[in-house]
């Protein structure tokens, strides 16, 4: 589900409060839990997931008003947990993950207070009431927001070739896909969507729905226009649809960060999910590029890990990614980072690849299409060498999946041609896929760039002109890309596991010489 950044702040004693016992941060460390303590973990975890949907669609999850939670992530939450739920906890959860046309079925969430009527169009029915709070502005709105639905099919499953959502049976009906407008915005949601049924035979495969916001009002939405809003979110939700038919139990950076993705390829001139890029690794590169979290943005900031992607080997290979995730009878059923190694390995590996996107963060006005409204990544360390100030060093600490960034240029009194510079790198060794960029930039904007060739301990150098007048700035990108993980740890990384290489030391030299 997207989230809004207006208003978005969440206290950390809130946070703690309420924070499902899956979520951990890149470093946790987590004892795998005996099976009798394992019973009672997937009890206590089942019981938060059905707290936290509770509290996100009645609009009291958000600690400041105006803000925007998770809505998609908690409702397929609560779906995984119900059959570890109590006989009354699982009436609670049916209740809560209801459709709005189920009315006193969903006491006090989202169910409708009157009739409801419903049109249907294409591949979708839309579902809406004409009075109370719920209402839409106007039947043109509600003509706009099926047109758009079926814009939105027709650019993701006609046009992309993903798969179409899991038929839902007639719940709503008929067959085809549902989709609610009810006032949600005041409750903090642009929409979410709910997996709902399991597809027969399959135990990961599931169908939905989705619930959009019933007119956008620019006032609880940052004032951005109602129409860009629910192309955007349309886009984004649908998407997550989708995804429920490969794997509704993937890991959430994957189906958040290519949910916003999406939104690029259906609304492209509204650059809304620019907003989230300041939180993911486009600047924040030292953060994992598998990190989620509820209250933070980064899991939305990393849609630019597959621009990035979709930039370089086409769209398409987002959908390849989807089909090693997917947990159909021909899917790959490989978690979210097997599922994008696998693919990359045609194409010269993670390691080098994600190398690749790291320094590219560096200058995106050069390495992305829109890149020069983007920020840059973060530069942790900066040396300006002089006759004067012939070296430098530092060590860098990275988690897996991350990166830091460090730049050397030389003063006015290292001129003349005979004037080199020098970069010695001491990082980890091969097993844990370390990787170092050089990115030279000339004085008149030509770029020079290299990958280090490394030792199986992780030593490796480089030397290159360093002349004033030659030379602009040099540019380092030290990456830690390791996908290696013990699984199941109860995390919100990937595969829920705890990353084997965090906190990898590289050791940066930098030198100026003559020749």
């Amino acid at each position: 589900m997207r989230r809004s950044i207006a208003a978005a702040v969440v206290s950390l004693a809130t946070a703690l409060s309420v924070v499902p016992a899956t979520a951990s941060s890149a470093t946790d460390t987590t004892v795998t839990p005996s099976e009798p303590l394992a019973g009672l973990l997937a009890q206590d975890n089942a019981r938060l997931a059905l707290e936290h949907a509770r509290e996100v669609l009645s609009g009291t999850a958000a600690a400041a008003p105006g803000s925007h939670s998770e809505g998609t992530l908690a409702m397929r939450d609560l779906f995984a947990a119900m059959p570890d739920l109590s006989g009354s906890e699982r009436r609670e959860a049916r209740a809560v993950l209801a459709r709005p046309t189920d009315g006193t079925n969903d006491p006090n969430y989202d169910g409708y207070t009157v009739s409801a009527k419903r049109k249907c169009k294409g591949h979708f029915c839309l579902h809406w009431v004409p009075t109370t709070s719920d209402a839409p502005p106007s039947k043109s709105w509600v003509d706009k927001t099926l047109r758009t639905m079926n814009q939105v099919w027709a650019k993701e499953v006609g046009g992309l070739n993903y798969r179409a959502p899991v038929k839902d049976g007639k719940h709503g009906g008929n067959n085809l896909f549902d989709v609610y407008l009810k006032d949600i915005g005041n409750d903090g949601l642009y929409g979410y969507c709910a997996a709902e049924y399991l597809k027969p035979g399959r135990k990961r495969e599931a169908s939905g729905y989705c619930v959009l916001d019933n007119d956008f009002d620019s006032s609880q939405f940052s004032g951005a226009r109602p129409v860009d809003s629910l192309r955007v979110t349309a886009a984004h939700e649908f998407f997550h649809a989708v995804q429920f038919g490969y794997d509704y139990k993937e890991d959430p950076w994957l189906m958040e960060a290519t949910s916003t993705w999406m939104e690029e390829r259906f609304a492209d001139g509204i650059n809304d999910n620019r907003q989230y890029l300041p939180y993911g690794q486009v600047h924040l590169s030292s953060s994992s590029l598998d990190v989620s979290h509820q209250w933070t943005f980064n899991q939305y900031g990393n849609w630019a890990f597959f621009e990035y992607l979709s930039s370089h080997f086409g769209a398409g290979i987002v959908r390849r990614i989807w089909n090693a995730a997917g947990e159909f009878p021909d899917g790959g059923k490989k978690y979210s980072t097997e599922a994008v190694a696998a693919v990359l390995g045609r194409h010269g590996g993670f390691t080098d690849v994600f190398s690749r996107y790291a320094s590219a963060n560096t200058a995106p006005a050069r390495n992305y299409a829109e890149g020069s409204s983007w920020p840059k990544a973060a530069i942790d360390k900066r040396w300006k060498l002089s006759r004067d100030k012939l070296r430098g060093s530092t060590k860098l600490t990275i988690n897996h999946m991350a990166s830091r960034n460090a730049v050397m240029k030389p003063d006015d009194s290292l001129a003349g041609k005979r004037w080199r510079g020098k970069v010695v790198v001491d990082g980890p060794g091969l097993a844990k896929s370390p990787a170092v960029r050089v990115v030279v930039t000339r004085a008149g904007g030509h770029q020079v760039e290299k990958t280090l060739r490394l030792s199986r301990s992780g030593v490796g150098r480089t030397t290159f002109g360093f002349s004033s007048g030659e030379v602009k700035r040099v540019t380092i990108t030290a990456v830690n890309a390791s996908t290696r993980f013990d699984c199941h740890q109860q995390t919100s990384l990937s595969c829920r596991g705890k990353a084997k290489d965090n906190a990898s030391t590289y050791k940066l030299t930098v030198a100026a010489f003559k020749r």
